[in-house]
């Protein structure tokens, strides 16, 4: 069955002639309205009333209002602006489809944060600033306040495609691993626990891991209350969603040292302004919301809705399906 593909998503001159190479038999609309940050809402484009599938960053609008799109695979992890229950009641009800690409991001933020989870543990950043600014020789600091991951204890807050690849990747080093998510049920390896039991697991961990979307429920959900659970000392990593967490309770946990640093590749606003006092608190480092960035994240985009495109087709499983 050939279908009519659009997409309005830019891609370098590789992942265009993959994606344009790797359809035969099916029609390809390039968006005139394309969509160069997937961290912007699409564009309404009445081409895509031609398509049955789509591919980057649609309208939702236009998701409801075309009758005749069967599945739409989004160019990111986050699907904030689908997480609608009109959508998925449309989309259920004309039997489509709604993916992303979650599994292309995955490992990318995971093993960003097991190395800040590291580097912190070996106190990397402090050398690092110590070299940039004064160069003094902290030799008793350092090596004393050096920690090992081995035995230690980490919460996930979510545990989504980032968080089991995570999971994975901590198992070589024996930390005990709670994570917290709607569904309880048992995994391998991980502690899930629901709602109720968060403060306990807060307590006791030694590395508390935001992973969580951003939704009505999930909005400051890392608050002031929440911050005062933490084990003294304990190290906070958000790679979520900025609004996820309130900085100003953050902010004044960095500096009553309840929370021994703070690592943040997500804030609120983004970029983070210059003045804003997350830049000069203690123990905080911050990356530009490069967690899940990869030299070939384009190319490994394509071949993701390359692999689900054949799936589409034979009527198999889906990878990263939301609805």
């Amino acid at each position: 069955m050939s279908h009519t593909i659009w997409c309005n998503t830019k891609f370098n001159a590789a992942a265009t002639r993959l994606l344009t190479e790797g359809v035969p038999g099916h029609r390809l609309v390039v968006s005139a309205v394309a969509n160069s940050s997937v961290l912007l809402a699409g564009r309404a484009d009445p081409a895509l009333a031609e398509a049955d599938v789509a591919f980057g960053q649609p309208a939702v609008e236009d998701c409801l209002r075309y009758p005749g799109l069967r599945w739409v695979e989004l160019s990111s992890a986050g699907y904030t602006r689908y997480d609608r229950d009109d959508l998925r009641e449309e989309f259920r009800r004309r039997g489509a489809i709604l993916t992303n690409t979650s599994g292309v991001f995955s490992d990318s933020c995971a093993q960003h944060v097991l190395a800040m989870m590291l580097s912190l543990n070996r106190q990397l950043p402090q050398s690092l600033r110590d070299q940039l600014t004064d160069r003094s020789w902290h030799y008793t600091e350092r090596r004393y306040d050096s920690r090992v991951l081995t035995g230690q204890t980490v919460l996930l807050l979510g545990f989504g495609a980032i968080g089991r690849r995570l999971a994975d990747l901590l198992a070589p080093f024996g930390v005990t691993l709670f994570a917290v998510r709607r569904q309880t049920r048992s995994e391998r390896a991980v502690r899930i626990i629901p709602e109720e039991k968060v403060s306990s697991a807060l307590a006791q961990a030694d590395h508390v891991v935001n992973i969580l979307p951003e939704n009505a429920a999930t909005r400051n959900y890392v608050n002031a209350r929440r911050l005062a659970c933490c084990k003294p000392g304990a190290r906070f990593y958000n790679v979520g969603r900025g609004t996820t967490v309130d900085q100003a309770a953050l902010l004044a946990a960095l500096q009553s040292g309840r929370l021994g640093a703070a690592y943040l590749d997500v804030m609120d606003p983004e970029p983070l302004p210059p003045e804003h006092p997350l830049w000069g608190a203690p123990n905080c480092f911050i990356t530009p919301h490069t967690g899940g960035g990869r030299h070939d994240q384009d190319e490994a985009l394509v071949r993701h809705f390359l692999a689900n495109l054949a799936a589409f087709e034979r009527g198999a499983a889906m990878t990263d399906r939301i609805v």
